[in-house]
């Protein structure tokens, strides 16, 4: 069936005045964080609100979906900038040729890492609501060796204890939860922490969650957007409500990142970058004949 909805690359687009706004407004915010792009476009809406008076309705934020569709289908806004999770896929690996294969020891060889949270008294880890900031969490975590999880909203009991069975190997484990503030995200975080208690301490082991973020004071300093609660949700829940996208990126940066530095010990870490950096060299050395 035939549709008037544009399909592939589009040309001679020609938007009216508020749209083009629009498209600046949102180059503007992407040029601002492009060490952080791609970014998704509920980020992208909540800095439109914060910094550029924009409708913080759920009709502005499908004009903002609809704008930026076209948007980039006219390649005004490049595509890699903003962060879609739609497709997901599978590929079987191969290789092209054995010189592949042998470069793509060398490169690993140059790039090898050691677990950098080896021998640090608690093992971190991040665990974030929203799939679609895992990426950019990844992103500020791995110089850290700390990894970042998300199973997107409400988590089953069969991720938690899987999750739980495998964090039992280490002998003390925090995992830094970032969330809504809102009635589902306030009772997730409890739901997580308790459920991770009992399943991590069945294998003995010891666990605790601690709320990074968002909490009512960062509601407050950062002044973010908020909501009033669905009236659908009938948990008990005292405020307005605030997603974790809301939260500026690069602040979200400096939370997440002076969250693991204040809990690592440096003198550790920093003898496991000696080591690293004296195995990266040797493999270097063994791989050049290659």
């Amino acid at each position: 069936m035939a549709t008037s909805r544009p399909r592939g690359f589009i040309e001679n687009w020609k938007p009216r005045i508020e749209t083009e706004i629009l498209v600046s407004n949102v180059k503007q915010i992407l040029d601002d964080n492009i060490d952080i792009a791609p970014l998704t476009l509920r980020q992208i809406f909540y800095m439109l609100v914060s910094s550029y008076d924009f409708d913080k309705t759920e009709k502005s934020y499908k004009r903002l979906c609809e704008t930026m569709n076209k948007a980039r289908r006219a390649q005004r806004i490049p595509m890699h900038m903003i962060r879609d999770d739609g497709l997901k896929s599978r590929t079987p690996h191969g290789w092209d040729s054995k010189e592949e294969l042998i470069e793509t020891f060398k490169s690993s060889g140059k790039h090898f890492r050691l677990n950098r949270q080896e021998g640090q008294p608690v093992h971190l880890m991040v665990w974030c609501e929203a799939a679609g900031m895992l990426p950019q969490l990844a992103n500020y975590c791995t110089d850290y060796g700390v990894r970042v999880l998300s199973s997107g909203g409400f988590d089953s009991v069969t991720t938690k204890h899987n999750f739980a069975a495998g964090a039992s190997e280490f002998r003390e484990v925090e995992v830094l939860h970032i969330g809504d503030h809102d009635p589902s995200g306030v009772h997730m975080h409890s739901s997580l922490d308790e459920d991770l208690q009992e399943f991590v301490g069945y294998y003995g082991g010891s666990i605790s969650v601690t709320r990074l973020a968002v909490t009512p004071d960062q509601v407050e300093l950062m002044r973010l957007p908020t909501a009033p609660p669905k009236r659908t949700d009938n948990r008990a829940f005292e405020g307005r409500t605030t997603q974790a996208e809301a939260i500026p990126p690069r602040r979200l940066k400096d939370i997440v990142q002076r969250a693991i530095k204040t809990r690592l010990d440096f003198g550790i870490y920093n003898e496991v970058l000696e080591r690293e950096s004296h195995i990266r060299a040797e493999l270097a050395k063994k791989l050049s004949d290659l």
